[in-house]
């Protein structure tokens, strides 16, 4: 009867407002035209000639800083100056090292604590598909930021995934461009 329909539709709602006040993840995924074993190797060993320059995608955005993943459990992703006095910056940590299928690293950066278990969660799988590899990454943990954390600088969030969806989805285009080149 109508009361059941009414019970439902409210539901409904109830449940798409948490699902809207709840958004934790952006999922970009792409593929690379090379095994997954070469993908992975790109992304995690070939870090610097693919990861943008400049301050949108590096913390110290130096001239001739390098970007690269210390290859293990309990190692850094980092930007660093050869022959510089400033300290790397520290911008991920690794938790699953699976070549040649799974990265899984915690990610912070200048707006962050200096305490990985306060930052978010970047997954990548890389599948075997006919063309190559398919990388899926997955940015999640922002839920647990709260909406005044400094990262989302002040947007919605609808912008601020759009944003993070564009940030990944354009390292993806890097690293694909990259792999090609390769």
């Amino acid at each position: 009867g109508p009361c059941g329909e009414d019970a439902e539709e409210a539901h409904g709602r109830a449940r798409a407002a948490q699902a809207m006040s709840e958004r934790d993840a952006v999922v970009v995924t792409s593929v690379i035209e090379v095994e997954p074993a070469d993908a992975f190797e790109v992304f995690t060993q070939e870090t610097d000639l693919w990861w943008g320059k400049g301050p949108r995608f590096r913390p110290l955005s130096h001239p001739h800083g390098h970007m690269l993943f210390e290859p293990r459990v309990g190692g850094r992703l980092l930007e660093q100056v050869e022959g510089d006095a400033e300290p790397a910056f520290e911008l991920g940590r690794v938790e699953v090292w699976e070549p040649p299928g799974r990265l899984v690293f915690r990610m912070g950066g200048r707006d962050f604590a200096p305490d990985p278990s306060e930052w978010t969660v970047v997954e990548i799988q890389f599948e075997a598909v006919e063309q190559g590899t398919r990388v899926t990454l997955e940015h999640r943990g922002f839920a647990a930021l709260g909406a005044q954390h400094p990262v989302r600088h002040g947007l919605d969030s609808d912008a601020f995934f759009d944003v993070m969806g564009i940030f990944w989805a354009d390292l993806l285009g890097q690293a694909q461009r990259h792999a090609r080149r390769r």
